[in-house]
């Protein structure tokens, strides 16, 4: 509680603390969801089981990030990351300048990023919820809506898969870019949470939210998602 109340301080470091360590789990957690996601498709047969089920978690993840975008620590949050298209265009505009700004958390692209991802894996696990594949697996929602429309959701459900590849691709990219070229290792920093950046360069550490809020979001998103399937 301590840590939620305290004020933000002003300061001069080479490293500091960025990421929380839900937003670090979830993100690692999404990795390997979607490779799971994607390997159980190929599969098919009793791996589609698996497969509704990885289409479930990711669900709920998607839940509880978005929650812990409002809630959450304050370079989790959306209002710390989320800018303007015209802040995006300045931005992306100097990007290659050797004075270019560095960012504690995500910077204006990134921001816009996140936001993409969140929502191609949103609509991938909500359309799974009715999609069929003519064979012998339909989601736990598929009977509630006309063939037709259940046809319609598993095409969106088929071809955002591969939005989602191409939101990956860039986020690869930027990872790649950024530590070719801007020299910030942000593989590093989503893995202990804290983020180098160069020397003097003015900071503002941000708050910590409790773990314990964290855990109670997770769980109302899980069980929002139970919910969901116990109706089905």
């Amino acid at each position: 509680m301590q840590e939620l109340t305290k004020q933000t301080r002003e300061l001069t470091a080479s490293s500091v603390r960025t990421w929380d360590l839900p937003v670090r789990l979830v993100h690692w957690m999404f990795v390997v969801l979607v490779f799971a996601s994607w390997l159980s498709s190929e599969i098919g047969g009793n791996a589609m089981t698996y497969h509704m089920w990885v289409g479930y978690s990711i669900l709920a993840l998607v839940l509880f990030r978005v929650a812990w975008g409002f809630l959450g620590s304050q370079h989790a949050r959306f209002g710390d990351f989320v800018r303007g298209p015209f802040v995006v265009a300045r931005y992306l505009g100097g990007v290659l300048r050797k004075d270019s700004p560095h960012f504690v958390g995500h910077n204006p692209a990134g921001g816009w990023s996140v936001l993409a991802l969140l929502l191609s894996l949103f609509v991938q696990a909500a359309t799974g919820l009715f999609a069929n594949d003519e064979i012998a697996t339909e989601g736990p929602l598929a009977g509630y809506v006309a063939s037709t429309v259940s046809d319609l959701l598993t095409t969106v459900h088929r071809y955002n898969f591969n939005v989602l590849l191409g939101l990956i691709g860039l986020h690869l990219a930027a990872v790649v870019f950024h530590l070719l070229v801007k020299r910030e290792n942000l593989i590093s920093a989503m893995v202990t949470g804290r983020k180098r950046l160069p020397p003097g360069t003015p900071v503002v550490e941000g708050r910590m939210a409790s773990l314990w809020l964290a855990v109670v979001l997770l769980a109302i998103a899980a069980a929002a998602v139970a919910a969901l399937l116990n109706f089905a």
